[in-house]
C-alpha cells in the first residue's frame, strides 16, 4: 500500500512539474502573431437615411460645441473647409456653406461618414458621441448653408 501511495504521489508531482513546462515549450514553438495584422472590423450597423431627431435649442448648442471640439480644426468654424490643417495635409474639403455641397447627401450617409470615417478622415472614437448627438451635429452642419441661395430641387433629409 505504501508503494502504491508513493507511486501515486510521484506521478502527481511529475504532472505538476511537467505540464507547465510542456505548455511553455509549445507556446515558444508557435509562430508569433503578425505584427501588422489589422484587427477585424465589425460591420457597421445599417443606419436610417432620415434623421430621427428633432432639434432643440439645447441639442443644437451641444452640437455646436461638439463641432468646435471635433470638427472645426479641419472643416473650419463655419464649415468652409478652408483651414491650415486641411491645407497642410493636402486635403480639399467640401464647402458646407455652399447649399449644393450637401444637397445630394442623405443624413444617413453623413452619419456613416462621421462614425466610420472616409478617406483621410478617421472614424469617430468609440463612445465619443451618442447617436442623437451625431444626428444633431448633422442638423447643425446643414445650417452653415442657410441664408445662401438654395440649391436646385434636390431633396435632402
Amino acid at each position: 500500500m505504501v508503494k502504491s501511495l508513493f507511486a501515486f504521489f510521484a506521478l502527481g508531482l511529475t504532472l505538476v512539474i511537467a505540464v507547465p513546462l510542456l505548455s511553455r515549450g509549445a507556446q515558444q514553438n508557435a509562430p508569433a502573431p503578425a505584427m501588422n495584422q489589422e484587427p477585424p472590423v465589425a460591420a457597421a450597423p445599417p443606419v436610417i437615411a432620415k434623421n430621427p431627431v428633432k432639434p432643440t435649442a439645447e441639442s443644437q448648442a451641444k452640437a455646436k460645441s461638439l463641432y468646435q471640439i471635433d470638427c472645426a480644426l479641419c472643416h473650419g468654424d463655419k464649415g468652409s473647409g478652408k483651414t491650415d490643417v486641411a491645407s497642410s495635409m493636402g486635403m480639399t474639403m467640401d464647402d458646407w456653406t455652399d447649399p449644393k455641397t450637401l444637397a445630394g447627401k442623405q443624413d444617413g450617409e453623413l452619419f456613416n461618414i462621421i462614425r466610420n470615417g472616409k478617406d483621410k478622415m478617421p472614424p469617430e472614437a468609440d463612445g465619443r458621441a451618442k447617436d442623437a448627438e451625431v444626428w444633431n451635429l448633422i442638423i447643425y452642419i446643414r445650417t452653415f448653408s442657410k441664408g445662401a441661395p438654395a440649391a436646385p430641387a434636390a431633396a435632402s433629409n
